[in-house]
């Protein structure tokens, strides 16, 4: 049986025959971690290209993800299907989807190798464009993309003429007034207040993270966090239920009113109200890069100081998906902040005495 494609689509060509016989799999080369297991390096055997590939169990959600990765393949911000196969590993069918491969790396990782020269709002603001072009063509599909996530926005190589672009559809889905979703999936530091309850939400949820992506963008740190070490505790459910966040001084002392009225209207705890990704694409501070300020930010330098500390908090995230699919309120301890001695976390907690801690 054969990935379904939507009759109007241009037909993926499902290979039937041996992976190995058409790319070399590089078994040691990780390139990262997605929601439904690791993606390898592999080059084409025949013309070098380097590509990526992820190995998917057969399943109705792996066809979803691969259906909806398919569709959503023609905006040039989201990373690209190359291949997919039918193919057996260990005694179990399997779908592997061979993608380009993003020689860039994460979004933040380039922001941090900028530390030593200024980062500026203006170029905030062409990121946060991009990554809106991405979210609009899955919107105007009607696909909520549901895990949008620095770590999920790659480029595709490194210095001038590098592309975002987004990537990840494990937790994607088609999404209509009539279909609406229920299922709680989300990253903990970009979850939606919508997403941690029982009621149905729609693809704003994507425009909530978005708002999260660019509050870090501008400063450097989450404007949602454990302050005890845990995926997510029940004092930041209350947070983010409540759009409890700020703008601490001095990291966004300069940053114009504009910048934090786009924040703040993504991070709107009503979806009804939400800036939708229609208002967000013609939003001047978005699409008018060019009047945005230079203003130079902390967020390189922040995040360059605590560039060790950065993967020990996505490792949190990283545990907390396998809760993803369970009672949301039986979210498990990863780490404890006197054990895991993790300084960002502790640098938040300082900045945000003002805001009421978990008791």
């Amino acid at each position: 049986m054969s990935v379904n494609f939507p009759p109007t689509m241009h037909q993926l060509n499902v290979k039937k025959h041996s992976l190995d016989q058409d790319y070399k799999v590089h078994s040691n080369d990780v390139l990262g971690l997605g929601i439904n297991g690791k993606v390898l390096g592999c080059t084409h055997r025949k013309t070098g290209q380097k590509c990526a590939l992820k190995v998917l169990h057969d399943s109705p959600k792996a066809r979803r993800e691969v259906d909806l990765h398919w569709r959503a393949s023609g905006c040039q911000h989201i990373v690209k299907i190359i291949d997919v196969y039918e193919n057996v590993f260990r005694e179990k069918k399997c779908l592997v989807i061979i993608m380009e491969r993003m020689h860039g790396g994460e979004l933040f990782n380039q922001i941090q190798e900028r530390a030593e020269s200024a980062f500026t709002e203006r170029e905030a603001a062409q990121i946060m464009k991009d990554i809106g072009c991405a979210i609009k063509h899955l919107h105007d599909n009607n696909i909520a993309h549901r895990d949008v996530k620095p770590e999920n926005l790659l480029y595709t190589c490194k210095g001038v003429g590098a592309v975002l672009k987004l990537t990840d559809f494990g937790f994607a889905k088609h999404t209509t007034s009539m279909n609406a979703l229920h299922t709680p999936c989300y990253t903990p530091y970009y979850v939606a207040p919508e997403v941690l309850g029982p009621e149905h939400y729609d693809k704003s949820c994507d425009m909530w993270s978005i708002g999260v992506i660019m509050y870090i963008l501008i400063c450097g740190f989450p404007p949602f966090y454990s302050y005890h070490g845990l995926a997510i505790s029940p004092g930041m459910k209350t947070r983010i239920r409540n759009g409890q966040y700020s703008f601490p001084d001095p990291e966004w002392s300069a940053v114009s009113e504009e910048c934090k009225s786009v924040i703040r209207k993504l991070l709107n705890t009503d979806p009804e109200k939400r800036m939708s990704i229609n208002d967000f694409m013609t939003n001047p501070w978005v699409m008018g890069a060019c009047e945005v300020p230079q203003t130079p930010l902390f967020s390189a330098r922040v995040l360059k100081e605590e560039e060790a500390q950065w993967p020990e908090v996505q490792d949190e995230m990283a545990n907390a998906l396998a809760t993803m699919r369970v009672d949301y309120d039986q979210v498990t301890p990863i780490k404890n902040l006197d054990t895991a001695n993790n300084k960002l976390l502790q640098k938040r907690k300082k900045r945000s005495k003002s805001i009421e801690a978990v008791k």
